[in-house]
């Protein structure tokens, strides 16, 4: 009798340890790629933002680099693939992600940027990376429950190539499909897939993006009280965010059915609106405006309200990127701009509407709180959980990404059907 237990507990113990090195050599496999992938992609972004800084008159072909967007997907029959939505559907689904999408993204993200349209590289990085972890699922022959795995595991890698911070990209992954369900199984593999990125890309040379703060207030009535306003005025904004996204897009596509038309009508808005303000801060991603809020505390009043525009149109006219680096520009001048009017310290107020856009608008607060902590350190954690919750809880069952379900109410303890807004 005893030694039937023994065996049998052995039995199960063998059993959790092979899976275990299974999914180890599956999901460094794929970090690996992911890493390769999303460091030549970041290399790629950034020459090509180098590019359009240097020459001023590249952006008057940004409606050329457009038609050249469209003429990709429609010879790869790919024009009406709906990028990082298709991506997170995929995981609920049985349809793969299929293998000409990486290229198809690295291309016109690169191009994007090239030429001055509004946009982040995250969208790409989840799209890359989805691409990644289903081709090497086929590879593998895994079946249709494991291939919903390893598509995760590409997005976290990918993602922690690109930001460098890769416990936020793997409970990002976890956590953005259907909110309020975490898929705990493949906690592992997404950060086995993320550390093998980040690490190559630390190889590399690239760095992690990281944030000085001048000044971390201490806890407080009144700075607990100024937290929860800014994070309270950026849930409203990220509900404005999100509509500004999905309404642009669906009348740009009414108005202009043919996407040729489209994308070049997108881009003639673009280079005229750089042309009347003046000045370039809000085309790309507008990393330097991030950094100059975050760490100077100084940025344009109504900077935030003209990303919204310039990301709102260059995304819904078919150009390709991203949105939560434009997010993240958002949050940090919106939350340095509210703290000088309440007088909370410009920096740490930007740094907060960073965190609670982000939150607001991917409906992701424990990804949230540990990217405070990569981003800016430990100091404050306190307050970013604060505000991502006080985010996450008032902005809504709004997000960026349609394919995203919202499992369990916001409200209460219940379970809710996942279409309802």
């Amino acid at each position: 009798m005893l030694k039937e237990i023994i065996i049998n507990k052995l039995k199960s113990a063998s059993i959790y340890m092979l899976t275990f090195l299974r999914w180890g050599l599956v999901s460094i496999l794929i970090g690996a790629v992911g890493g390769l992938v999303g460091m030549f992609f970041h290399i790629s972004v950034s020459y090509a933002n180098v590019i359009f800084t240097t020459y001023d008159k590249i952006i008057l072909f940004l409606p050329l680099g457009g038609l050249l967007i469209v003429f990709l997907y429609k010879k790869s029959k790919m024009l009406k693939n709906k990028g990082t939505d298709s991506v997170i559907a995929s995981v609920r689904g049985d349809e793969g992600v299929p293998f000409v999408l990486a290229p198809l993204i690295f291309i016109s993200t690169v191009i994007t940027h090239l030429f001055g349209g509004s946009a982040g590289r995250e969208g790409a990085a989840l799209q890359l990376g989805g691409s990644i972890g289903s081709n090497i699922g086929k590879l593998f022959r895994l079946d249709s429950k494991d291939m919903h795995m390893v598509i995760m595991c590409g997005m976290s890698a990918v993602f922690s190539a690109l930001f460098g911070t890769p416990i936020t990209a793997a409970i990002f992954a976890l956590s953005v499909i259907s909110v309020g369900i975490m898929y705990y199984s493949c906690l592992v593999p997404c950060l086995l897939s993320a550390l093998t990125a980040y690490l190559i890309t630390l190889i590399a040379g690239i760095e992690p993006t990281r944030f000085i703060l001048a000044f971390v207030p201490g806890i407080s009535v009144f700075v607990v009280l100024k937290t929860i306003l800014i994070a309270v005025l950026c849930a409203e904004l990220s509900i404005i965010f999100c509509t500004a996204m999905h309404y642009t897009a669906r009348y740009l596509r009414i108005w202009f059915k043919n996407p040729y038309i489209r994308i070049v009508v997108g881009g003639l808005v673009v280079v005229a609106l750089t042309y009347v303000i003046g000045t370039r801060d809000y085309n790309g991603a507008g990393m330097n405006v991030i950094i100059n809020a975050v760490e100077s505390g100084k940025v344009n009043g109504w900077a935030w309200i003209l990303k919204i525009v310039f990301t709102a149109v260059t995304i819904g006219a078919g150009y390709k990127g991203g949105e939560i680096v434009p997010t993240f520009f958002i949050g940090a001048t919106f939350g340095c701009f509210i703290s000088s009017l309440i007088g909370f310290d410009a920096g740490f107020g930007a740094a907060i509407g960073m965190i609670a856009m982000f939150c607001g608008v991917l409906n992701c607060p424990i990804a949230s709180i540990i990217l405070s902590v990569e981003l800016f350190g430990s100091h404050g954690l306190i307050l970013f959980a604060i505000a991502a919750g006080v985010s996450y809880m008032l902005s809504g069952y709004y997000g960026l990404y349609g394919s995203q379900k919202i499992m369990y109410s916001k409200l209460k303890a219940e379970y809710i059907n996942a279409d309802t807004k």
